[in-house]
């Protein structure tokens, strides 16, 4: 019988990392692509070593991973903005993902205010991301939180505040969005989703045009 070649272990055990790695995934789409990956790799691995109930096995989890990717993408996701009128339901928000939002944003700002723009992005009846801005000069919306919970991060819920609800804040005569620039990945997302370096009260923004 010959000997199995060592490099065949190391495809398994990449194939083992790779399943494990989507297993922490918060995103469920990217829990699906990562550990389909994983199943395809652990599918060839079955096949080198001869193990055919292996191979089967995780092209089976294979087929699986489409079919659930296949409905994801499929599926038309319900948004709706939702004022908040007050601060009972976000106290408890905050609580929950404070430590999450402090990874993009400085959370230094009372945004128990009055005065400020707060709004709930509802996605599938889910509160899915927060908006809270300060009015300031200049018909100018400077956003304090602009936050995504870890479960809805494709960029459909900021898609649908900046662009498909621009009406809402141009109504409340408010033309120009600025925002810190937050961390390096808050950065990467401002940039991502149009915003554009710039300088407000000699500071540095984004900003993006309503």
């Amino acid at each position: 019988m010959n000997a199995m070649p060592a490099w065949y272990e190391w495809i398994g055990y990449i194939a083992s990392l790779i399943v494990l790695i989507s297993l922490v995934m918060s995103s469920l789409k990217k829990l699906r692509w990562i550990n389909m990956v994983g199943s395809i790799i652990f599918a060839i691995y079955g096949l080198l070593i001869g193990s055919y109930p292996v191979a089967i096995m995780n092209l089976g989890i294979v087929i699986v991973n489409i079919y659930y990717l296949i409905q994801m993408y499929g599926q038309k996701d319900l948004f709706k903005l939702i004022p908040i009128l007050d601060n009972t339901y976000l106290t408890h928000f905050m609580e929950v993902y404070k430590k999450d939002m402090s990874h993009f944003i400085d959370l230094g700002y009372d945004i128990t205010k009055t005065g400020l723009i707060k709004y709930y992005v509802i996605r599938n009846t889910v509160p899915a991301g927060l908006f809270i801005g300060k009015p300031v000069e200049d018909n100018m919306i400077e956003i304090l939180v602009d936050y995504t919970t870890p479960a809805y991060r494709d960029f459909k819920t900021a898609d649908f505040l900046f662009e498909d609800q621009r009406e809402v804040f141009l109504k409340k005569g408010y033309k120009v969005f600025l925002s810190k620039p937050g961390h390096e990945k808050h950065q990467a997302y401002l940039e991502k989703i149009g915003f554009k370096p710039a300088t407000y009260l000699n500071e540095a923004y984004y900003k993006k045009e309503i």
